[in-house]
């Protein structure tokens, strides 16, 4: 009987990738991290005309967050080009998640409670960093259903459980991936 699953990319051909973008490869992803970042603030518009209309009960409040989002749907579509399963959601929430994890770190950090800050800024990175991996094609996400949303994203070229060796966590290699290849002074 013959597998009709799909060949995985191997562990060469994802190291082949991460070196383009290391070398600098023409990928000025600036734009789209700038992109990236009104779109989480979109999001957050979003959240407030959802509570200012549901404080004041004034139906403009509902128009404004259709406006909004109808925006913030047209700028996702820039940057997220796999729409298969739930990589759309996903990457919404994931930039949602990461504006929230910044917000709440910033006002750590305005308490003076920097040890906090820095957990949350950490937090804010990781899940930003696991944006750009999914939207440059560096992690799967084929496991991830709805029904099961709690399964491990690994690398393309991994096994869908990631293993922990050291501080090599999923995240950790994102981060470089994404500290090396998003450079916001391109100009």
């Amino acid at each position: 009987m013959k597998n009709n699953k799909p060949a995985r990319p191997d562990i060469n051909e994802f190291m082949d990738k991460v070196k383009r973008l290391e070398k600098g490869e023409k990928l000025d992803l600036s734009s789209d991290e700038d992109l990236s970042i009104g779109i989480m603030n979109l999001i957050s518009m979003e959240e407030h005309f959802f509570f200012t209309y549901n404080k004041t009960k004034d139906a403009k409040y509902l128009d404004l967050l259709n406006e909004i989002r109808e925006m913030r749907k047209s700028a996702l579509k820039r940057i997220i080009k796999d729409y298969e399963g739930e990589g759309w959601c996903i990457s919404k929430h994931l930039l949602a998640a990461s504006m929230r994890f910044m917000e709440v770190g910033t006002k750590a950090l305005t308490k003076g409670d920097k040890k906090d800050a820095e957990d949350m800024f950490q937090k804010s990175y990781n899940l930003y960093s696991l944006f750009w991996g999914l939207n440059l094609g560096l992690v799967q996400t084929k496991n991830i259903t709805q029904t099961n949303p709690h399964q491990d994203v690994a690398f393309i070229s991994e096994d869908p459980k990631p293993k922990q060796t050291g501080s090599s966590s999923i995240f950790a290699k994102l981060r470089e991936v994404v500290q090396k290849a998003i450079d916001c002074c391109k100009e």
